[in-house]
């Protein structure tokens, strides 16, 4: 039989999003979601010996089941930016691999994939879906098959029975029972997975349990007879169509493609997957002497560096800081050394290309009014302390030092940039200023610039807010980037991580104490 290989994009792109660690380019692209795709798609390409195949994306805007029930998916957050900016390239990623790639305006990839399904059933062909979406095991049967990549699941008629203790042919009921929650699509209240399987076992089908709904005692049965009149139409919404209009049901057009050698290598080169460009140009012997045209972002993303002087803009900054899932935290002070050291401002950053300085203690004729320092350290005192807010800094372990000259224990630090650099590279300068130009392609102000050199050097109370707010919001700022950038890298190699996060970062907080 022949194989006809249909991919869930959308599902996937989602999951990668979410599961892998934030990659980026040195232009602070977001590139994991992208990386995760192709990657699953390398692998799926290799492995399935497959006729046809095609690459299924939900297209843009509302589908029939909106008209349906307005409230459906209306659960669901904006797509975050980070995720909506990598669809453009992964679509130009896939078409460069030879991949088919569909996307039907009105009706979700999983209508299209059902759809291609039975067409494929129809001419004796056997159907792989790969996808992490739960729903379309509806259409699991003796033709189709279902694999999940990410979870290393594959879902025949006995794998579905198995991992839902229904069979295929009762899934959409099985989903009609619970509900939906990432759809919003409400089933019966309080029944939940073991419950509606308790009863398809017992009944069969979603319609012989309304038959019997009367026999059903407790809360779960009452709730059951609320939701009759509701039933049809969540399993409506619910249900995988079969029957979609598609541009073409020959499947002969979804045959895999030969690549495009070039585009995928400035892809590639865009996006540093640099391990793929050199497998890439390895098997293509000649490609690396051709000059690799670099795709330029369509638009890039201007820095904004707030200057934190009234009371206001710091309360501002306070719930930013307390609802942030990692905050890159730096000083400006004036001394070197950390036994000497005292606080001028502080610098704060929870997302690339923004930032906030903190004057406190600039004192040179005509610096504006600050922040009081011993009022403001009394504001940050609790966050800076609290464990569960997680903090990275470069050279944390002088920022500590620092904030305990001040009576503060810095508390929550999980990375460290200057130690994630050397676990990556020990051999290379660990600055901030030269891993920056290194691994974002980003020039820095530096310290001379706004300070001076020599005997005409002046301490950093002495430089202007303004000069200032610019080179501190800027250290934060990178500082979270290069963590984005390197961290990852870390992860990937298993040794290295456990060099990272079992040796470096607690022998840190030793060599603080000591």
């Amino acid at each position: 039989m022949k194989t006809l290989l249909l991919v869930d994009a959308s599902s996937y792109l989602y999951r990668a999003f979410h599961a892998l660690p934030d990659l980026r380019n040195k232009r602070g692209e977001p590139t994991g979601a992208i990386y995760g795709v192709i990657n699953m798609l390398r692998r799926l390409h290799k492995e399935v010996a497959a006729d046809y195949s095609a690459c299924v994306f939900d297209a843009k805007g509302k589908t029939f089941r909106d008209d349906w029930y307005p409230q459906y998916k209306a659960n669901r957050p904006a797509m975050p930016d980070d995720m909506r900016m990598q669809i453009g390239p992964l679509h130009d990623c896939i078409r460069a691999l030879g991949w088919p790639m569909l996307e039907i305006e009105g009706v979700e990839a999983d209508d299209v994939i059902g759809t291609l399904a039975l067409v494929a059933k129809t001419q004796g062909m056997r159907t792989l879906i790969s996808s992490g979406d739960k729903d379309l095991t509806q259409l699991v049967d003796g033709s189709v098959t279902m694999v999940n990549t990410m979870s290393n699941e594959t879902f025949d008629e006995a794998g579905v029975e198995a991992k839902f203790g229904v069979k295929p042919a009762q899934i959409i009921d099985y989903l009609t029972l619970t509900g939906d929650a990432v759809d919003n699509v409400p089933g019966v209240d309080k029944v939940g997975p073991k419950t509606a399987v308790k009863w398809l076992t017992q009944y069969g089908s979603l319609d012989n349990v309304l038959v019997h709904a009367n026999e059903i005692g407790g809360v779960v049965g009452e709730n059951l007879r609320k939701a009759t009149d509701w039933l049809p139409q969540a399993r409506r919404l619910l249900t995988v169509r079969c029957d979609v209009a598609l541009p073409t049901t020959a499947l002969e057009a979804l045959h895999y493609g030969q690549q495009d050698v070039a585009a995928l290598r400035e892809l590639f080169e865009r996006l540093e997957f640099k391990s793929w460009r050199k497998e890439l140009e390895a098997a293509n012997p000649g490609i690396e002497d051709q000059p690799a045209h670099i795709v330029q972002p369509q638009e890039r993303v201007a820095r904004h560096y707030d200057n934190v002087m009234t009371t206001e803009q710091l309360d501002r900054w306070m719930d930013r800081i307390q609802g942030a899932e990692l905050v890159s935290v730096d000083t400006e002070t004036t001394s070197l050394d950390p036994m000497q050291a005292r606080i001028v401002g502080i610098s704060l950053s929870v997302a690339a290309h923004e930032g906030a300085y903190i004057p406190l203690a600039h004192r040179y004729a005509g610096a504006p009014d600050q922040l009081d320092l011993e009022q403001t350290l009394s504001r940050l005192k609790p966050w800076l302390e609290d464990s569960s807010k997680a903090k990275v800094g470069q050279n944390a372990k002088y920022d500590t030092h620092v904030f305990a000259n001040h009576g503060i224990e810095l508390r929550g630090v999980v990375h460290d940039t200057l130690l994630q650099s050397y676990v990556l590279e020990s051999h290379k300068p660990h600055d901030m200023d030269s891993m920056a130009e290194r691994h974002l392609g980003v020039k820095t102000i530096l310290y001379t610039d706004v300070a001076g050199k020599g005997a005409n050097q002046i301490g950093f109370d002495q430089v202007s807010v303004e000069t200032a707010t610019e080179y501190a919001a800027e250290d934060s700022d990178i500082t979270l980037q290069l963590h984005q950038t390197l961290y990852p890298q870390v992860c990937a190699e298993a040794k290295l991580r456990h060099v990272y996060e079992t040796i470096e970062m607690p022998a840190m907080q030793v060599l603080v104490r000591m």
